[in-house]
């Protein structure tokens, strides 16, 4: 037998001559031994022979297209065993020289991906080869839009071997605002023949493509929302911000012209120890308008009024109290009924036309009428039908915890809180 080259997937034969040289017809039974034998037969693989004839036979060889056949030279051995004399066998040997093929398979894994700025790929690369190989990454992009890089950027594979390469993609400059966008890039997976083969790089390539979609950092939603804000933050301050504060100013202006067009009243105010000998007003104990309080607080006692009602023992009656406080204070003014009178209480006006903060509690008496949060309101009234009696020498009180001065309708922020009280109903004589 000869060298015999052969290419894998193909098909490739050689001879081999068989003479018996003994005294008696001998059988022989050939068969292919070494590492050719999965894949190489002999025709026939029995002759007879009488002595002193020969015979040829053919031996063929069908590697199979696969990594596991390597490229280069493989001993190929036929053993020739005789029937009759089977100590005498042989083994007749032989070269095949398998020639090297490239196959090279590719994978993109996952073939689309999305983000902000980039993502990130798999590549797998497998030798279905029968020869070592370098094989080189490398990535395109029409446009030059995207930066692609393999780690590593080169690997070399044994026949069968695979490998996987992290393939990075990054965009050059973000979206703000706007729609998705594509880029479409191609990754290479090129080959070459291992050097001591004596083969040549083939230049066989292969082409994947994948696709990058770059989403914008601001979505389209939350562009419809903030400019829907910014249209309300100017609208807030062009519109209902100016009406807010001209109510809020008109409303004060208002309490404070009502104040003193009630002080102005004909016989609408007294003060000092002018005691009216028909109960039309008292002040409480140290408490008058013509009194000082304490430097930064003042509360004055009640100032009367009275209406004669068409009787000499009843009348209509009203009473002021006014309570001025520094912020962080508490101060009381005080309203007391006359000795030999009966104060039917049926109207009360509280006016905060400063727009203090903090909390006035009225009082009738023993008797706890209301607390308010003087932030609440600017003006508050109260009515009952049925009159609430308070006796002789009781006091209608207004105690006032300032927190917080306000803004009278003058824009200066007031140094001290001032609530006004007036407080009406029937002062009755005392029946004995």
């Amino acid at each position: 037998m000869s060298t015999v080259t052969v290419s894998p997937g193909a098909e490739a034969t050689t001879t081999l001559t068989v003479r018996n040289d003994g005294d008696i017809v001998e059988a022989y039974t050939l068969e292919v031994v070494g590492d050719c034998a999965a894949w190489s037969t002999v025709e026939p693989a029995r002759v007879s022979l009488y002595p002193g004839t020969s015979e040829v036979v053919t031996v063929r060889l069908a590697p199979p297209r696969s990594h596991e056949v390597r490229a280069g030279e493989i001993p190929l051995g036929v053993r020739v065993l005789p029937t009759e004399r089977p100590d005498s066998v042989a083994v007749p040997e032989a070269t095949v020289v398998v020639e090297p093929f490239h196959e090279l398979r590719a994978e993109l894994d996952p073939r689309r991906r999305r983000g902000w700025l980039g993502a990130r790929f798999r590549t797998s690369v497998q030798n279905m080869g029968n020869t070592a190989v370098d094989v080189g990454l490398t990535g395109k992009q029409a446009g030059e839009d995207l930066r692609l890089a393999f780690v590593p950027g080169q690997r070399r594979l044994e026949p069968g071997e695979s490998a996987e390469v992290r393939l990075r993609v990054r965009a050059r400059k973000p979206i703000w605002f706007g729609e998705p966008v594509s880029w479409p890039f191609e990754v290479e997976a090129a080959e070459g023949a291992e050097a001591n083969t004596g083969g040549e790089r083939s230049g066989r390539t292969e082409t994947l493509s994948g696709e990058f979609a770059q989403l914008p950092v601001l979505p389209k939603w939350l562009l419809i929302v903030l400019a829907a804000l910014l249209a309300l933050l100017i609208a807030w301050f062009a519109l209902v911000r100016p009406a807010v504060r001209s109510t809020a100013k008109q409303a004060g202006t208002e309490a404070a012209q009502r104040e003193n067009a009630r002080d102005e009243q004909p016989g609408g105010t007294t003060s000092g120890g002018a005691g009216n000998p028909s109960g039309g007003q008292g002040q409480g104990p140290g408490a008058g308008p013509s009194q000082s309080a304490a430097p930064g607080d003042s509360g004055t006692g009640g100032s009367g009024s009275t209406t004669g009602a068409g009787g000499g023992s009843t009348q209509q009656s009203s009473a002021t109290i006014d309570v001025q406080t520094r912020a962080g204070a508490e101060k009381e003014g005080t309203y007391r009924v006359p000795e030999g009178k009966v104060f039917g209480v049926t109207d009360i006006v509280v006016a905060n036309f400063q727009g203090d903060e903090g909390v006035l509690t009225i009082s009738f008496g023993e008797r706890k009428i209301t607390t308010i949060a003087l932030e609440t309101f600017r003006n508050q009234d109260y009515h009952w039908v049925t009159p609430i009696q308070i006796p002789e020498n009781a006091t209608v009180t207004a105690s006032v915890t300032c927190a917080k001065p306000g803004t009278p309708a003058t824009g200066t922020q007031a140094s001290r809180c001032h609530q006004v009280l007036n407080v009406s109903g029937i002062l009755s004589d005392l029946a004995r």
